[in-house]
């Protein structure tokens, strides 16, 4: 027989249980590693008002959804998920700083440009294949660390000094690139 998987109330009841506090005033909140997993971030998310961190990493969630009530929410981990795009992230713009999100299946990054104080972006071992994609991260004015490494575009260049200079020459906001310190000629 299946396992029905974790809903988000479940787990934030869960993650109460375990910690003995109340998660609607809690800045931390990690749900990663569920079993059976979480597969769909929903509006239970939305009661954690005071959270500034949430994980919700390793578990089999597909989408963005439920969190436009985290008006607090600095950085987000939803890596190693079924996550294909960035679709619902714009809810927690204003104040998202860091987007954690290596291993999912995303493609095309649009709608990240709504991300105004995002400063870093964790997305390797994704599926961005065109620059196209990459060149949304130009509206990101505030990003400054970005690991992208895994990506096809980044595995297709000729070689890591190409696409360094590739990637740091679209953005040149960012200073560190897949963990690399961005050494730039300031004549």
């Amino acid at each position: 027989m299946a396992l029905k998987p974790t809903t988000c109330k479940e787990a934030i009841a869960r993650w109460e249980k375990n910690k003995g506090e109340s998660a609607a005033e809690a800045k931390v909140i990690e749900l990663q590693f569920q079993w059976p997993p979480i597969e769909k971030m929903d509006g239970a998310l939305s009661t954690l008002v005071n959270c500034e961190k949430l994980s919700l990493s390793s578990n089999m969630i597909d989408k963005i959804a439920g969190i436009a009530g985290m008006r607090n929410l600095k950085i987000l981990s939803l890596g190693r998920n079924y996550i294909k795009s960035l679709a619902g992230i714009e809810t927690v713009a204003d104040t998202l700083e860091e987007l954690w999100i290596s291993y999912n299946p995303i493609d095309k990054l649009k709608g990240v440009g709504v991300l105004k104080n995002l400063r870093v972006l964790y997305m390797s071992n994704n599926m961005v294949k065109e620059w196209v994609e990459f060149n949304r991260l130009q509206e990101c004015s505030a990003l400054r660390d970005l690991v992208f490494i895994g990506n096809p575009l980044c595995e297709n260049q000729p070689d890591v000094d190409t696409w360094r200079t590739q990637a740091s020459n679209r953005l040149q906001q960012i200073t560190k690139l897949d963990g690399i310190p961005i050494v730039r000629d300031t004549e």
